[in-house]
Formats: structure tokens, sequence, C-alpha cells
């Protein structure tokens, strides 16, 4: 290419670029918007209220939180992976449609890694393996032989087919060995109701949904699928320590954006978030819900949905259950 034509090409880029590059270092002159794909009330809906909180007191604009709900988060995932990719539409996806649905929906209308700029993990919540009291295994090693003793004999409750007590329960069946039955509920209330009454032998509840009767003593807790054991519940051992070693299966809210976010707009949402979960009122609030703030970076995050894609995968496959 001649040396002037070569010039002219350059410079014709680098003035495409100026735009783009200008927004960037302006981000944010007006709000961002904050997709969540689930109720208002709910979890991931406190995750994401707590964060924008904090990320507009870093931004100088507010982060507007919209309910979105449907199909356990794709509905949200769709129009965010469909959103220009400018850092003004955000998700705050989850373990659900950045994990297992890719494999239960035959098709969720998006591709969770190429589709999606990542931008931070923010918190984690454990599960923990709870079992009536009459169950007389005492630890997880004694549950797995007394659910081979008697084969065909002993349920486990979940909130739904393709819920995420459901789905670690397959991992954890596919991983021991252990003969249990799942039943479905309509809903974690419900399914943990049965197991306190003794209808059910056992379940892998939410932290901060089992937490109380454990400590009533109507459930036993028998391990955390953390990998490290949690200060709510310090005696109780992880599935990693026990019988699954590496083994973890927590739930976990992540903030993403549209793919092809200018990288400084993606930095900048980092450290906003950051900055917010590094404020210890706002991370109590987060832990008060049995949850640990865990803040990642974009590379770690990548790597991260990576591999729990496969994790959940492997349990949706396992199941056999589908959500279409």
């Amino acid at each position: 290419m001649p040396h002037l034509e070569r010039r002219i090409l350059l410079t014709g880029l680098s003035a495409a670029l100026l735009p783009s590059i200008a927004n960037a270092e302006a981000f944010p002159d007006h709000p961002p918007r904050m997709l969540v794909g689930f109720p208002p009330g709910g979890v991931t809906d406190i995750v994401g209220r707590v964060v924008a909180e904090g990320m507009a007191r870093d931004l100088g604009q507010p982060v507007v939180v919209e309910n979105r709900p449907g199909a356990a988060g794709n509905i949200a995932a769709q129009a965010i992976a469909r959103a220009a990719p400018d850092g003004y539409s955000l998700l705050l996806t989850t373990n659900a449609s950045h994990g297992a649905n890719p494999a239960l929906y035959a098709n969720v209308g998006y591709d969770a890694v190429r589709d999606f700029s990542p931008i931070a993990l923010l918190a984690t919540v454990t599960n923990v393996l709870v079992v009536h009291p009459s169950v007389p295994a005492r630890d997880v090693r004694e549950l797995v032989v007394l659910s081979q003793q008697r084969p065909g004999t002993m349920n486990f409750a979940s909130a739904s087919t393709g819920a995420a007590g459901h789905l670690v329960g397959e991992l954890f069946k596919l991983r021991t060995g252990a003969d249990i039955t799942h039943v479905p509920y309509r809903g974690a209330a419900p399914a943990q109701t049965d197991v306190i009454a003794g209808r059910v032998q056992m379940m892998f509840g939410t932290l901060q949904t089992v937490l109380e009767p454990v400590r009533a003593g109507q459930l036993r807790a028998l391990a955390v699928t953390s990998r490290e054991r949690v200060p709510e519940l310090p005696d109780v051992p992880t599935l990693a320590e026990t019988v699954i070693p590496g083994f973890s299966a927590d739930a976990w809210f992540a903030l993403m954006g549209p793919a092809r976010m200018p990288e400084p707009v993606v930095e900048r949402l980092y450290r906003s978030v950051r900055a917010a979960l590094s404020d210890a009122a706002l991370a109590e609030r987060l832990t008060r819900q049995g949850m640990v703030v865990d803040v990642k970076g974009p590379a770690e995050l990548v790597r991260f949905v990576e591999a729990e894609l496969l994790k959940w995968g492997e349990a949706v496959r396992a199941s056999g259950a589908r959500s279409d």
C-alpha cells in the first residue's frame, strides 16, 4: 500500500475511534440501568439494589434497577445481549442464566460467554446439605452409605425441577454414588416444610433459608457446598472436606454488559463495583443474607463463568431436566 494511502487509512480509523474513546472518558453522563431477571424483593433483587446504590455514589449518576423477570433470568439476559455496548445497559446475572440455563433450555436466546462483557463477580451464597433429625447419618459419608443400604427409600426435596437445589443434588449423586431420589416442589418454602416435617429426608437449601431451622434443631446440617466453611456454621464441614475433594456449588451474582463494551468503560464499572462493596455498611447488608462478598474482575469472571457452565451443564445432563 502506498505510504500516502496508508496514512489516510490510519487517519480515518483514528477519527472513527475518537467518538467512542471520548464517550468512554465521559462515562457516565446519564444514568445506567441494571436489569434484574427476577421479581422485586427476592435475593437477586436485593443484591442488585445494594450494588446499584453503592455504584451510584461512585459514578455520580443513579443506577436504575429494572426488574425483568421471566424464564429464570433468560428474558433479562436476552435484552442485555442485544443492547448497545455503551455501558448504560447492565445485567445482574446469576448461576441460572450463566450456569444452568444454557443446558436446561433448548434455546436461551444468547451465548453466555460471547454475547456479554464480564465486569465483576459480586457475591456468593452457599448451599447447605440438611437432613431431618430422624435420619441416623451423622455425617456425609454415613449418609451416602445409608442411602446405598436402603436403595430407593431416601428422597431429597428442591424448589423445582432444574432449580439449584435439584442440580446440586444431582451433582452429589453423580460424584458420590448416593442412592437418593429427587422430589420437586413449587418453591423452596414448601420443600423445606416437608423436610422439617420428616416427609422428605433431605435437601440442599441456601444458607439464609435453612440457618434458623438448623439453629432451632429442626434440621441437621451435614455439609456446605462452598470452598470454605462459613462463619454462620463453623462446625459444618465443606463437601470438599468430606467426600468430594475440590467440589463447590454455590449460588452467585455478577455484573455484565453487552459484548464489545469499550475497555475503559468496563474498567470504570469494575472500579465502581469495587468501591461499592468496599463500603462496610453496604457489604453488611449482603452478609446479613448469608452471602460472601467476593469481588473479582473481568478476566477472573470470564474464567469463572466458563467453569460454571461446564459444572451446571453436567448436573443438568445427569438429571435429564428440561425447561422449554
